[in-house]
Formats: structure tokens, C-alpha cells, sequence
């Protein structure tokens, strides 16, 4: 029986939605296609015409978390800048809702483990994420790239933190402190006369 191309597409975009979901809250190697299939309301037999291999499935919906993450950063950093998207991303709604949140700060360990394709991949979204942030640092950032990165690697560092010691005043205090050393990354250094 043949279907029309608009449910192929509904039904790959439903895989693509609970992979994603369930690779941020349970993991990529804890989560299995039989489970994302059921999920998704689909036989075990109608992935593969949709995605080759389950690695195949990991690097789409990596791509796609990246790429929506890049529009929410583009959003915060028109409507308040970057101290909006570090204190967007260092919330408690973020923190507590990690399907629906930062791929790096729900995956990177198991990036590091995938094909190098994917880690690839991964790292030509990262590079944009990046770019996308020190642009909109001061314009006197010495090595804007590089801070970027340092916001990056706070920000993510400071969410895990703060999830695994979730539902205690500490996880909150993390978030904090993780969002003031970021803020304090993306000022400027002042120079010798203090000006």
C-alpha cells in the first residue's frame, strides 16, 4: 500500500520529535528504537525508511536540536542581548526540562562517542553557536571567538551541575553562580589607565 508524501514526511518528523526528546532525557544508548517507535506511534518496520541506521537517526536529530537552538539564541540576543540568553539559559524552567532543552548539556558525553561524522556535524553547529555569540560581545573582546567559547563551556558546565543536584537550594545557587561567571567572561578587560 502506497501512502502520499505528506505522511512520510509527518511520520519521519514524528520520529525526529521523540528521538529528540527521549535522547536529551534518557541518553542516546538508553534509548532504543523499539521504545522511540512506540513512542511515535509507528511499527519498528517504518524507521528504516526513514533513516538508515539508529546513528543515522542520532546525527538528524542533533542537527536539528543545534539548529533550533541557534534560532532561540538569535532570538534572545535581538530581544535583550547576551545577558538575556545566559539568564534564558541558566533558568530553572531550563534546567527542569531537559527534553525539550540544550543537546550539548544532555549529550555530550555520548557526541564524544559517536561516529565522527556526527562529531563533525556537531562541531560545525557548535562553531555557528559560537560565532553567533561573539558577535555580539563588546567590541573591544580581545579574542571574541575564544570568550565565546568560555560562555559556552560555563554555561553547559553549570547546567549539568545544577540538573544533577536538581530539586535542592544548591541546584539554584549553581545556576547563579554559573550565570554571573559567564556575564563576567563577556566584559571586557579594562585597560591600564582604567578608561
Amino acid at each position: 500500500m502506497r501512502y502520499e508524501k505528506g505522511r512520510k514526511d509527518a511520520s519521519r518528523g514524528r520520529i525526529m520529535e521523540v528521538a529528540t526528546e527521549r535522547f536529551r532525557c534518557d541518553g542516546i544508548a538508553a534509548s532504543g528504537l523499539a521504545k522511540i517507535m512506540s513512542d511515535a506511534g509507528l511499527t519498528n518496520g517504518a524507521f528504516y525508511p526513514h533513516f538508515q541506521s539508529k546513528a543515522a537517526l542520532v546525527r538528524e536529530t542533533v542537527a536539528a536540536a543545534l539548529e533550533d537552538q541557534s534560532d532561540q539564541i538569535r532570538e534572545a540576543l535581538a530581544s535583550g542581548g547576551l545577558t538575556m540568553a545566559i539568564d534564558t539559559y541558566l533558568s530553572a524552567a531550563h534546567r527542569d526540562n531537559p527534553g525539550k532543552g540544550c543537546a550539548s548539556a544532555a549529550l555530550l558525553p555520548e557526541i564524544s562517542r559517536e561516529p565522527a561524522e556526527t562529531r563533525q556535524l556537531y562541531t560545525e553547529r557548535l562553531l555557528t553557536l559560537v560565532r553567533q555569540v561573539s558577535a555580539d560581545l563588546p567590541p573591544r573582546t580581545a579574542d571574541p571567538e575564544s570568550v565565546a567559547f568560555g560562555i559556552f563551556a560555563t554555561l553547559i558546565g553549570a547546567l549539568q551541575l545544577a540538573r544533577a543536584v536538581e530539586g535542592t537550594d544548591l541546584s539554584d545557587r549553581i545556576l547563579a553562580a554559573g550565570a554571573d561567571a559567564a556575564r563576567t567572561l563577556m566584559q571586557p578587560p579594562e585597560d591600564e589607565e582604567g578608561v
